[in-house]
């Protein structure tokens, strides 16, 4: 890696703060999901989380031990902005201590504005399905824009928009909870236009010189048989509606009009209005990519050997909703979210983004795996994890070869934390959390990861 190469890890404001309550921040729609019974693994919630809220001294302690360049983060819209648009003090507060305290250790603050938890009230209002939230999502980061200003290394405007669109509005395992397929795809226009109009508010209160991105999930997906049509066309069409219907407008292109015609039977796109496919067009920066697995998928006719395998067709609880295509069991290994390893999808997606965008710097903002970690006297022995993040890191050096221009890792996550419908299940830090004491312990991968690091700076 080049000496300006960028080496970090992750998290998100309602997955590791807690202090639900504290200084007036309102709740959040994972409040509200998270209170819901039946929504979340255990009943868990984000009421205490790590408690990073009132122990981010001792974090950022941590993570200068760990030697990592930046930290991205995000921050709380609901504890910042307090009803009727008014900035609250003591929540704004603490992002500025935070950057404050990053900064005093040598690490860069990488911010990101939205990972996923609206203010209740605005989805009380629709929420992304609303195009105001798109606008108030913009005063909101100029905004922290105004409080934060220069001190920020990179700005993040949206986080996974296709989780928040189709995870939170069409299968509804994901806040809000809906499953309206037709208000899905408006919720992923206006958090596209989200992007846009936060990109220039951003640069509206800091300049041109303020640098932006967002990260988005995008998908590897192959077909099962290359050599079938239905199969080819299957992955066409995940590929429009899980890559391209952010990828395109945010690049400037528009939504693509195989995207258009493949939902036509559940959306005419009327959310579209005059002059938004400039307002959505901002070109990142440097664009946020975060990876985890790859896909298989078959079109129709379905053949009889695979019956009954993977999800397909559309429906309520589809979040592939607009897509005919059968899911496929990928083969192992597996990490213990079910998700398959394979550390090519990563040299693909960053080669191909690379080769479609000639000259865009790419970032990895979030890669990392959940093993079942246990705490052994003082240690946390994570073989596993050490082994993916070596492969996966070998798989982004094989993209830069092949002319990908890749700046950063982050590496997800830096504390064990609250995984969303999974609750606290799921352990996905280098650091663990005992979440009875709040005690951190660093795992081995963490201590491999600060080796790592080290050792690329020799």
């Amino acid at each position: 890696m080049s000496p300006e190469f960028r080496w970090g890890v992750a998290t998100a404001a309602y997955q590791v703060e807690g202090a639900a309550t504290a200084d007036g921040r309102r709740p959040s729609i994972w409040d509200r999901f998270s209170h819901t019974p039946g929504r979340v693994q255990g009943g868990d919630t984000g009421d205490v989380a790590a408690d990073h809220y009132h122990r981010w001294r001792s974090d950022l302690d941590l993570l200068a031990h760990l030697g990592v360049d930046a930290y991205r983060f995000s921050v709380s819209w609901p504890r910042v902005i307090a009803a009727h648009g008014d900035v609250n003090p003591l929540g704004i507060d603490f992002y500025d201590r935070l950057v404050d305290g990053l900064l005093e250790r040598g690490i860069d603050p990488v911010l990101t504005l939205y990972h996923w938890d609206l203010p209740q009230d605005l989805e009380d209002r629709g929420g992304w399905a609303n195009r105001d939230t798109a606008f108030h999502f913009a005063d909101y980061a100029g905004e922290v824009a105004r409080r934060l200003g220069d001190r920020i290394a990179l700005w993040g405007t949206v986080n996974e928009p296709w989780c928040a669109a189709f995870l939170g509005y069409v299968s509804g395992v994901h806040a809000p909870g809906r499953q309206e397929p037709k208000a899905a795809f408006a919720a992923a226009h206006h958090l596209n236009l989200a992007h846009g109009l936060g990109a220039r508010s951003i640069r509206g209160v800091l300049g041109d010189s303020a640098r932006v991105t967002i990260a988005l999930n995008l998908h590897v997906v192959r077909p099962a048989d290359p050599e079938r049509r239905e199969d080819r066309e299957a992955a066409r069409q995940i590929d429009a509606v899980g890559n391209r219907i952010f990828l395109d407008p945010i690049m400037g292109e528009g939504y693509p009009d195989d995207l258009v015609g493949d939902l036509a039977h559940v959306s005419d796109f009327s959310f579209v209005r005059a002059g938004d496919e400039r307002r959505v067009a901002a070109t990142p920066d440097v664009l946020g990519i975060n990876y985890y697995s790859t896909s298989r998928v078959r079109g129709q006719p379905f053949p009889a050997s695979t019956a009954g395998e993977g999800n397909g067709g559309h429906g309520a609880g589809n979040p592939w909703v607009g897509a005919e295509v059968q899911f496929l069991a990928e083969p192992p290994p597996h990490t213990q979210m079910g998700w398959n390893i394979d550390p090519s999808g990563l040299t693909e997606i960053l080669a191909r983004v690379s080769q479609r965008y000639p000259g865009l710097p790419l970032i990895v903002t979030e890669n990392g795996a959940a093993f079942e970690d246990s705490l052994d006297g003082t240690r946390v022995h994570d073989e596993d994890r050490i082994d993916y993040v070596k492969r996966h890191l070998a798989a982004l050096e094989d993209a830069t070869t092949q002319g990908a221009d890749v700046r950063g890792y982050f590496l997800w996550s830096f504390l064990d934390n609250f995984e969303w419908a999974h609750g606290y299940s799921k352990r996905f830090g280098i650091v663990y959390v005992d979440y009875e004491t709040q005690e951190r312990t660093i795992k081995d991968s963490g201590r491999w990861y600060r080796d790592m690091i080290r050792s690329s700076r020799e």
